[in-house]
């Protein structure tokens, strides 16, 4: 694991909303890390399949899928 110390500046209604929330623990700021991190990968995902179906790639049936896997 590794240690971070993070110092930033939110406005005062943020910081006390989100303090009170409960969004400024250790914890609660890890999990906001790892769901955007998971919504970026998903966005890079669509994106890629957004690319894929530009470019006419006929999409893979399972069978392809699953001899892919296997090789």
């Amino acid at each position: 694991m590794i240690t971070l110390e993070i110092k930033f500046s939110l406005p005062d209604k943020v910081a006390n909303d989100a303090k009170a929330a409960g969004l400024l623990t250790p914890k609660a700021i890890e999990t906001l890390i790892a769901k955007a991190l998971r919504r970026k990968a998903f966005d890079a995902l669509l994106s890629n399949a957004d690319r894929v179906e530009a470019a006419g790639i006929p999409p893979m049936s399972m069978e392809e899928i699953n001899a892919e896997i296997e090789a």
